[in-house]
């Protein structure tokens, strides 16, 4: 099986799994630069190349990069070659880094910092709604009920459909965007989906504007979004459901950036 063969194949198992862009993307190409840079056959990569790989083409990148190169050649081999050339590959442990959030009112800023209508509310629909930006980009109109505020991910990460929220303000901006572009397949383009790469660039430009001192990404205003929800009361479990997260573990993460409560907290100095 050459190289070509090799990835269609690849393609076509990520795709009947039906697993995210992103990871369609992600597997892709390390598997693609894996085989490139061994100059091999798929069937004769071993442990040796894939170690030659990390130390020289992911040696300065985070753990979670590494993780995933090694999750992406398992998967590609296991599912076509029936075998698992990672297995004895050490994993490297995850560094459980704190997320960038942004205060509300760098939050404004951000918003200020944008050139058109059309892109301040996509990055007002990225901190109402905390979506991920892949889940965004396929919105459709119908997904969203404006009455009620509230809107549906059709098959989301996992494969779920869930709910999420809006702003009432939004929504009323969201209406008058809808009938204004009613020939519309998808909620923010006309005929095929925004690629999260538009996005990144919108949320780049309106950082720069802005002058934030933070590198800002799509998923910052995500995390935002939890963070001052955990800020104002909000019940982490509720705050699960509306991220989209299997475990409370993963959401668990945005206590150690919340930082009202602590505030509240009596300094036992001031008790003596």
């Amino acid at each position: 099986m050459n190289p070509q063969e090799f990835l269609k194949k690849l393609e076509t198992e990520i795709k009947i799994l039906k697993l995210s862009p992103y990871t369609l993307r992600n597997y892709l190409d390390f598997n693609k630069r894996l085989l490139i840079h061994s100059k091999k056959q798929p069937d004769e990569i071993n442990e040796d190349d894939i170690k030659n790989f990390i130390v020289d083409q992911m040696y300065n990148k985070s753990s979670s990069s590494n993780i995933l190169f090694l999750s992406a050649i398992r998967f590609a081999y296991t599912n076509i070659l029936d075998k698992d050339p990672t297995s004895r590959v050490k994993r490297p442990k995850n560094q459980k880094k704190l997320p960038i959030v942004l205060s509300k009112q760098e939050i404004q800023q951000l918003f200020e910092g944008t050139t058109t209508k059309k892109s301040r509310l996509i990055l007002e629909f990225l901190y109402s709604s905390g979506l991920r930006v892949s889940e965004i980009v396929n919105l459709k109109p119908n997904d969203l009920d404006l009455i009620e505020n509230t809107g549906w991910v059709r098959e989301g990460k996992g494969g779920k459909d869930r709910m999420f929220i809006l702003s009432q303000k939004l929504s009323k901006k969201l209406e008058k965007f809808i009938n204004k572009n009613k020939d519309w397949q998808c909620l923010f383009s006309q005929n095929k989906p925004l690629t999260t790469r538009n996005i990144q660039k919108i949320v780049q430009k309106a950082t720069q504007r802005a002058n934030l001192n933070k590198d800002v990404h799509p998923h910052t205003l995500r995390h935002s979004f939890a963070t001052h929800l955990l800020d104002s009361g909000v019940d982490i479990r509720k705050i699960q459901e509306l991220l989209g997260h299997s475990n409370i573990s993963t959401t668990m993460i945005y206590t150690h950036v919340s930082t009202e409560e602590l505030k509240k907290i009596r300094n036992p100095l001031d008790n003596l």
